[in-house]
């Protein structure tokens, strides 16, 4: 990461980890990458303790670009509101780390990287990928940074399985956890839409089993399933609010042409996403997130046996993609086993991406989460 600062805010840089030659990565399937190459940001600065590191894990459609500016940008990172100095996740004393999914689009081992072995794109010859394998590359980076134990995992969305499973996978690496609405396994009916999505992308002439990087795109597709899914990400009442039956023509037209303000929006939507994401990596990262189930046939209280982290729990009262039922059931679970969690259910009308959006209520609930677990740190050494 570079120092240089512009008018809009610090300008970064993304990095690369790759993994040495004489290793092999193992994927849950048994599958193994021959080449491992993770992309990542960071903010901040280590100690000297090498103990106030964050990882922050992105969404279905994020990457490593988390915060700050690339030079030249007009756009900041995803999640720059929270990831900067006095903020939520304050750089002035934390060194926060965010690196893109394997199986993502934005610089990591995914469908679009190209395979040693044919020179060429993998396409679907790209092994499936879980949410433990992603977390299982994620602890590669960390390593290759000499940290031992980071301070805290958060993420939201599919980046709260990723924290959930950092948790259950490598609790003695980690002292806290920050999962921010989300699940610990998918229901049928959030598996049921990202098969829409799935099957709009495969319904693609374009999309050709996958081999379509030499040529033209399944761009119709994508833009169906980002549609799809955006409508989960908003709530009834805030699109009602900022749509509801507003035309864009004066008159009907008695067509198929946009004449809703909520059909032109949704179409901007999908026309944006394929513009920087890849429909396979779209295929890749739905499927890891619906075979996602902390439980692995037993009850879900037993996932965190012999886990000591420390939990905040945060859930939205309008996120219906991901109802705050489901975070209070693994509230539920941790408390079974005895651990500290605090559980936080935040007003918004937003829907789902009201994580994405809501940034003073979490923004204090994680500073003061934070400067507790740094407290009680102390008091343990």
């Amino acid at each position: 990461m570079t120092h240089a600062q512009d008018s809009q805010g610090e300008i970064v840089e993304t990095k690369y980890y790759n993994m040495p030659s004489y290793e092999k990565f193992v994927l849950a399937s048994g599958a193994e990458l021959e080449e491992l190459k993770i992309a990542y940001e960071t903010y901040g600065a280590l100690n000297e303790k090498r103990d106030n590191a964050v990882l922050i894990c992105h969404a279905l459609s994020g990457d490593a670009h988390a915060a700050g500016y690339h030079k030249g940008d007009k756009k900041a990172g995803w999640w720059d509101v929270m990831i900067g100095p006095g903020k939520a996740f304050d750089t002035n004393k934390y060194f926060v780390i965010c690196s893109n999914i394997i199986g993502g689009c934005k610089g990591s081992s995914g469908p679009n990287s190209v395979n040693p072995k044919t020179k060429k794109p993998y396409g679907l010859s790209f092994p499936l990928v879980t949410i433990g394998d992603m977390v299982n590359a994620q602890k590669k980076l960390i390593d290759f940074l000499e940290i031992d134990k980071l301070l805290s995992v958060c993420g939201g969305s599919m980046g709260g399985m990723q924290a959930l499973q950092w948790a259950v996978s490598y609790p003695k690496h980690i002292h806290s956890c920050i999962p921010v609405a989300t699940t610990y396994k998918h229901s049928a009916q959030q598996i049921a839409f990202d098969e829409v999505g799935r099957q709009a992308i495969m319904a693609d002439p374009a999309w050709q089993g996958g081999d379509y990087y030499e040529k033209t795109h399944p761009s119709a597709g994508l833009a169906v399933a980002r549609m799809v899914g955006h409508i989960t990400y908003m709530s009834n009442d805030s699109m009602e609010q900022k749509f509801g039956r507003t035309m864009k023509t004066e008159k009907l037209g008695y067509g198929f042409s946009t004449e809703y303000e909520i059909e032109g929006y949704l179409r901007y939507r999908g026309d944006s996403f394929v513009k920087r994401f890849d429909a396979n990596s779209y295929l890749y990262i739905t499927k890891a997130m619906d075979h996602f189930d902390l439980q692995e046939d037993k009850k879900l209280h037993q996932a965190f046996k012999g886990v000591k982290t420390r939990f905040l729990v945060i859930a939205f009262s309008s996120d219906w993609l991901y109802p705050a039922s489901q975070s209070k059931e693994i509230v539920k679970a941790l408390k079974m086993n005895g651990i500290d969690v605090t559980y936080c259910e935040i007003r918004s009308d937003y829907g789902h991406d009201a994580f994405l959006l809501k940034s003073e209520e979490e923004t204090k609930l994680i500073k003061h989460f934070l400067d507790n677990t740094h407290k009680v740190i102390e008091r343990n050494r």
